[in-house]
């Protein structure tokens, strides 16, 4: 099986937010998809089968099977759009999220994904004593998204990945208006095997509606303040639609080739 590792949201090597793809003829054991993203120790590795005219995308971290992941399907569309379908102007998938689209846009591409509601929630201490400093506002929607009172306090941010679970939501972001960008944000994930993600597309479906209502813009320039860095476009599209916006960069190829053991 082909496997294509590329760095989504950034047009650098090594910056960004790697993930693997793999595009298969057919599907495998889930238990051999989870083993393989284990095996690459990635934020996500993308599993891709074309069903008809459509794709299924599956997303796996290496200790669990996600319902959503934004930048491997931004990988899976740069690898598809690159080396399957080049003609195309537009790849549908089939997810456990629904059905999901992305779009070529110049040298970006365009993803469409939903948004959650999002419910103002009190600050507490414990959401403090986790992130090492006391956020100013607190929404809650798939993820807990804690607003903090500038750019520095969430880039310097120590958490305590434990308490961290303790706290409502999937994953668990800091974010700020940023100097350079509307919004700057950190997304932290320690239920799974990477504490940090890189950039999260799928955090900013929260994260970037939230700053839109809150700044009054049409369009949010993000950017995830993580050691690697990422920059998302993110406009809500309304109907409970959001367009991720953002450029990917393959960093390598290479083949898997599996024994009877598994």
């Amino acid at each position: 099986m082909k496997q294509y590792v590329v760095d989504a949201f950034t047009d650098k090597p090594f910056h960004g937010n790697p993930a693997a793809v793999l595009v298969m003829d057919r599907w495998i054991p889930d238990e051999t998809m989870q083993a393989i993203a284990a095996e690459n120790n990635l934020a996500e590795t993308a599993f891709v089968v074309k069903e008809g005219e459509r794709y299924r995308i599956r997303w796996f971290t290496p200790s669990m099977e996600e319902e959503l992941c934004g930048h491997a399907t931004l990988a899976a569309s740069f690898v598809l759009f690159t080396f399957y379908e080049p003609d195309a102007d537009e790849i549908r998938y089939t997810s456990l999220s629904g059905d999901l689209s992305v779009k070529r846009r110049g040298d970006r591409f365009e993803l469409d994904f939903p948004t959650y509601a999002l419910t103002e929630i009190p600050v507490t201490d414990a959401m403090e004593a986790a992130f090492g400093a006391r956020p100013e506002k607190a929404v809650l929607g798939l993820d807990l998204n804690c607003v903090f009172e500038n750019e520095d306090v969430v880039r310097n941010l120590a958490p305590d990945y434990e308490l961290l679970k303790q706290l409502p939501g999937r994953i668990w972001n800091a974010t700020a208006r940023g100097r350079d960008a509307d919004c700057v944000s950190r997304s932290f994930t320690p239920e799974t095997a990477v504490p940090e993600d890189p950039v999260c597309g799928s955090a900013h479906c929260q994260i970037a509606d939230y700053w839109a209502k809150t700044l009054g813009k049409k369009i949010i320039r993000a950017y995830q303040a993580s050691a690697r860095g990422g920059e998302l476009e993110c406009e809500p599209l309304g109907n409970g639609r959001i367009a991720l916006r953002g450029k990917a960069v393959l960093v390598s190829t290479g083949e898997w080739r599996i024994g009877e053991t598994l």
